[in-house]
């Protein structure tokens, strides 16, 4: 784990930039945390980083703050998730607090919702991303259970609609019982 007041400066600056400059919610935020942690500072590689996304997706409460406060205790322990929970809170509270003071203004005005119209499209293309993404990284190991799994998920979700609950419940449990390291493959 890296320690230090650069550390946490690093951590604090890029969680709060990226949140301050990412719309769309938590996949969206994805790539951009992938991209500085991975990518551009090489703190974490790219397993990791999907196993932490993996991990905030599977977690109660918001993808973007939970992948951001994984990373953060990931790099530097308790502090560096509440540095990161800092800084990935901190520009979405003052931007909805700066709108709620003008919210009449904001709902009325035309060339906002078709801001808004426009960024839904942006969105859904860097959703789309994260998705092509993982999911190639997934197959690119050739692991054929992996990529089962993968495929069996959307189909139940996409397919039969079943609650995405119940997907990541039986997929836990498949990933807990089945995917364990075998004893001399490395495992502690």
């Amino acid at each position: 784990m890296k320690r230090g007041i650069k550390t946490y400066i690093t951590l604090f600056l890029s969680t709060l930039r990226i949140s301050a400059f990412t719309f769309g919610g938590g996949f969206v935020i994805i790539p951009m945390l992938k991209r500085q942690f991975v990518d551009v500072l090489h703190w974490l590689d790219e397993d990791e980083m999907l196993d932490l996304v993996a991990i905030a997706q599977s977690t109660p409460g918001a993808i973007a703050v939970n992948a951001s406060v994984l990373i953060g205790y990931r790099i530097a322990g308790i502090a560096g998730a509440v540095t990161t929970a800092i800084g990935s809170v901190l520009p979405p509270l003052v931007i909805l607090a700066v709108i709620s003071m003008f919210y009449t203004a904001f709902r009325d005005n035309t060339v906002v919702g078709y801001v808004l119209k426009g960024m839904q499209a942006g969105v859904c293309a860097v959703i789309i991303d994260v998705v092509i993404t993982m999911a190639w990284n997934v197959i690119k190991d050739k692991r054929v259970f992996p990529i089962c799994i993968m495929a069996a998920s959307f189909i139940a979700a996409f397919v039969f609609e079943i609650n995405v609950m119940y997907i990541v419940i039986v997929c836990g449990l498949v990933g807990v019982t089945f995917m364990r390291p075998k004893k001399g493959d490395g495992a502690q």
